[in-house]
């Protein structure tokens, strides 16, 4: 299956102008353009151009709400509590962040819940955020229902990621994984391509393993049983219950903190529903700032330069990667693959806009129909 080439600045504006079609200002396009972007820019495929479509269905099915605005209905020094009105994530979820980082900085450390709100992009980004801000930053989300719990065949919780961020040099230590063994944007890229599935992702909805991509969606969309497994597998022998087990920690901070909806719950009956989390540390309050920053440095680089396995040329701290396929990206373009290209072209034709002053003069005799509902 082909992919396209775009620069960077080729998509940002894509984005831009198509999200300000859909009535957000030019301000808050360009937020949700960059959560978009980064995603792509680092690599992270299944999160960026890829869940346009989404977005699209969403704000038409009127899950997204494009004028609505968080708004504060718990607060102390150290947390806060946010209530989405089922606004678009990534704007909801760069607030909640920022007022984490502003108790942080002046209060040592905060906790910031959010309940109903709709997907947020990469959880990374936010943590990213606090890490720039000079910061320890967390960030995580529930979702849909797509993992299913040890011994169950019902999709129960969410992809629930989970991502850390925190100073250090040459590269910040940024770490950002679902607590499922791969995320439900990796099973469209699957199908998209019409690949099957790895042993070890997904299960049917009796509850046995599966490589259908197709089978695997539907059986999401449709509350059919089956889904992906949790970080480990769908067995306790090589630790499913763990991966199972991380994906509650996500829930109690975003759904139970919040008094949200658990994963179980969301995007039924015409609702999102999706609840966030959000921590800000300031290292400050552990002492010596740049003695931290310093020790954590050493560390990641003497894991670096731990005895490598065989036949093994480097190893990688978290964010060594996405460093790399940033400046890799912003020099030589992002691959776009053909059928993302296709609901690209579908959302101008939607909108309006001149999908040719875009995307170039495609050929889509031979995309994949989008399997989002």
């Amino acid at each position: 299956m082909s992919y396209i080439n775009y620069s960077y600045e080729q998509l940002k504006t894509f984005c831009r102008d198509a999200f300000m079609k859909f009535g957000f200002t030019e301000n808050e396009a360009l937020k949700i353009t960059d959560v978009l972007l980064l995603s792509d820019l680092y690599g992270i495929e299944s999160h960026g151009m890829q869940r346009l479509v989404r977005y699209h269905k969403g704000i038409e099915k009127g899950l997204i709400k494009v004028d609505a605005k968080p708004e504060t209905v718990f607060e102390t020094p150290v947390s806060a509590v946010i209530e989405g009105h089922d606004g678009m994530g990534q704007l909801i979820s760069i607030h909640a962040m920022n007022i984490a980082i502003e108790k942080a900085k002046k209060n040592g450390m905060a906790v910031v819940s959010v309940r109903n709100s709709n997907h947020f992009g990469i959880a990374g980004y936010y943590a990213k955020m606090a890490c720039d801000a000079g910061l320890v930053g967390f960030a995580m989300t529930n979702s849909e229902a797509i993992m299913v719990p040890t011994f169950s065949r019902l999709a129960m919780l969410g992809s629930n990621p989970i991502a850390i961020s925190m100073p250090a040099e040459p590269y910040p230590f940024f770490f950002d994984s679902s607590t499922t063994v791969v995320t439900r944007g990796k099973l469209e890229i699957y199908n998209k391509l019409s690949k099957p599935l790895p042993e070890g992702w997904a299960l049917d909805e009796n509850g046995n393993a599966c490589t259908d991509a197709e089978r695997v969606l539907k059986n999401i969309v449709g509350k059919a049983g089956g889904g992906i497994m949790p970080l480990g597998g769908n067995t306790e022998t090589l630790g499913g219950h763990k991966g199972y087990g991380y994906g509650m920690l996500c829930e109690i901070f975003c759904s139970i903190f919040s008094g949200g909806l658990t994963s179980n719950h969301t995007h039924i009956g015409g609702k999102g529903g999706t609840c966030h989390g959000f921590m800000a540390i300031n290292p400050d309050i552990f002492g010596d700032r740049e003695g931290m920053k310093q020790r954590f440095s050493t560390f990641l680089q003497e894991l670096r330069d731990a005895p490598k396995a065989e036949g093994q040329p480097r190893i990688y701290t978290h964010g060594e990667k996405e460093i790399f396929a940033y400046a890799d990206r912003m020099k030589n373009g992002i691959e776009v693959n053909i059928n993302t290209v296709a609901e690209m072209k579908n959302l101008c034709d939607y909108l309006g806009l001149d999908s040719v002053k875009y995307l170039g003069d495609v050929d889509f005799s031979d995309a994949k129909q989008s399997s989002y509902k």
